[in-house]
C-alpha cells in the first residue's frame, strides 16, 4: 500500500463505521436495547458474510485479470456442495462416519475445492478462452448458458428434492445426543459455525499470503495490471488466467460445503442467488480487489441477518440489493476499489 492509498482505506472504512454506529442507535431505539438478539445475529451474520466473502473472492480474481464477470461462479459453488455431499455419503454419512470427523471434513474440503477448480478451468477453456477477443456482450451470454447449463445438469442428474448434510447428527454427542454449542451470555454458537468461520478466515489468509509471496500471486497481479505487457515480459498469461480459475472456483467448492455443514439443506438453484449475493458482494466492496471481497461478504452477511431478525425474512434479499445500490450511487469503485485509470 502506498501514502496515496492511506485516504481511500480511511474514507472507506469512515462509511463503514458510521453505517454500524447508525445500526447501534437504530437497535437500541427499536428492540429497547435487546443486546442479545443483535449479538445473535452479528454472530449469524458472519457466518453467512464468510461464504458470501469466498463466493465474492472468485468474482473478484477473475475480474480483476480478464475484465470478465463469471456469472457461472454460483453454480460452482452449488457443486461444490453437491461434491461435498458425495464425500460425506461415500465415507459412510453423518450418522455412521467410517473415518474420524476431522479426516471427514478434510476430505469433503479438498475434493470439494479440487473438483470445483477444475471444474472451473474447464469452464474457463471452453465457454471463455475462445471468446477472450470476442465483444464483451459474448463472453457474458456464454457465463449465462454455462450457468444454466450447469443447473438443469444438477436437476436432471440428482432431481429437484432437497439433499441434507444432516451436520447435527455428524456433530452430535454420542451421550446426550446434542450438538455441542458454546454460550456466551445470551448469545449461542454451534460447532458448525466455528468450522466455517475458522475455515474460511483459514482461507482468506492463506489467499493473501499466496497472491501478495509467491511467483505466480506476482505473476496474477501483473497479468491484472497489464495482461499484455505481462505476456511480453516472459508471463504466460494463459496459465495464470487457468490457476485463477482454478484458485476462485475452489474457494466457490470450499463455501458450498459451508452452506452444507451450517445451513444443512443444498438443492440444485442455490446458486443462482448465492451467486448474485456473492457478486454483490464483491461490487460492494471493490470488484477486483481481495480486501473488498472480503469486506464486501461480510457486510453483505450482516445486512441479511439483521434484516432478517428486526425487519422479516421476506424483506431480507430487498434490503440487500438495497445495500448494493446505495454504495454505487455514493461509491461507484466500491468501498475498497481503485478508480479506473484514464488512457490519454
Amino acid at each position: 500500500m502506498t501514502r496515496r492509498d492511506i485516504p481511500q482505506w480511511l474514507s472507506s472504512l469512515a462509511i463503514v463505521g458510521v453505517a454500524f454506529l447508525a445500526l447501534l442507535v437504530y437497535v437500541v431505539v427499536r428492540t429497547d436495547s435487546n443486546w442479545a438478539l443483535f449479538f445473535q445475529l452479528t454472530v449469524n451474520g458472519l457466518t453467512l458474510g464468510a461464504v458470501y466473502a469466498l463466493i465474492a473472492l472468485g468474482y473478484s480474481m477473475v475480474y480483476g485479470i480478464l475484465k470478465l464477470l463469471n456469472f457461472a461462479h454460483g453454480d460452482v459453488y452449488m457443486i461444490g456442495s453437491f461434491i461435498g455431499l458425495g464425500v460425506l455419503t461415500a465415507l459412510g454419512g453423518p450418522a455412521n462416519p467410517s473415518v474420524p470427523i476431522v479426516v471427514l471434513l478434510l476430505a469433503m474440503f479438498l475434493v470439494a475445492m479440487l473438483g470445483s477448480g477444475l471444474l472451473g478451468v474447464l469452464i474457463e477453456r471452453v465457454a471463455y478462452r475462445p471468446l477472450r477477443d470476442a465483444p464483451r456482450i459474448a463472453p457474458l451470454i456464454s457465463a449465462l448458458g454455462v450457468s444454466f447449463f450447469l443447473q438443469n445438469s444438477m436437476l436432471l442428474l440428482f432431481g429437484a428434492q432437497f439433499r441434507a448434510y444432516d451436520p447435527f447428527t455428524l456433530f452430535a454427542d454420542p451421550v446426550t445426543g446434542l450438538v455441542r454449542t458454546w454460550t456466551i451470555g445470551s448469545v449461542t454458537i454451534s460447532i458448525m459455525q466455528v468450522i466455517a468461520l475458522a475455515a474460511a478466515v483459514a482461507l482468506m489468509v492463506v489467499l493473501t499470503l499466496f497472491v501478495a509471496r509467491t511467483q505466480l500471486g506476482k505473476a496474477m497481479r501483473a497479468t491484472s495490471f497489464d495482461r499484455e505487457a505481462a505476456s511480453m515480459m516472459g508471463i504466460d498469461t494463459d496459465r495464470v488466467i487457468a490457476w485463477t480459475f482454478f484458485i476462485g472456483s475452489a474457494l466457490a467448492g470450499a463455501a458450498g460445503v459451508m452452506f452444507g455443514l451450517v445451513f444443512s439443506q443444498i438443492f440444485h438453484f442455490m446458486g443462482f442467488l448465492a451467486g448474485l449475493k456473492g457478486f454483490t458482494a464483491a461490487v460492494v466492496g471493490g470488484i477486483g480487489s481481495i480486501p473488498g471481497a472480503m469486506l464486501g461478504g461480510l457486510l453483505v452477511g450482516l445486512t441479511e441477518a439483521y434484516a432478517t431478525g428486526y425487519v422479516s425474512g421476506n424483506w431480507s434479499d430487498l434490503v440487500v440489493f438495497s445495500l448494493l445500490i446505495i454504495v454505487l450511487l455514493v461509491r461507484p469503485t466500491g468501498l475498497l476499489g481503485a478508480r479506473a485509470i484514464q488512457k490519454v
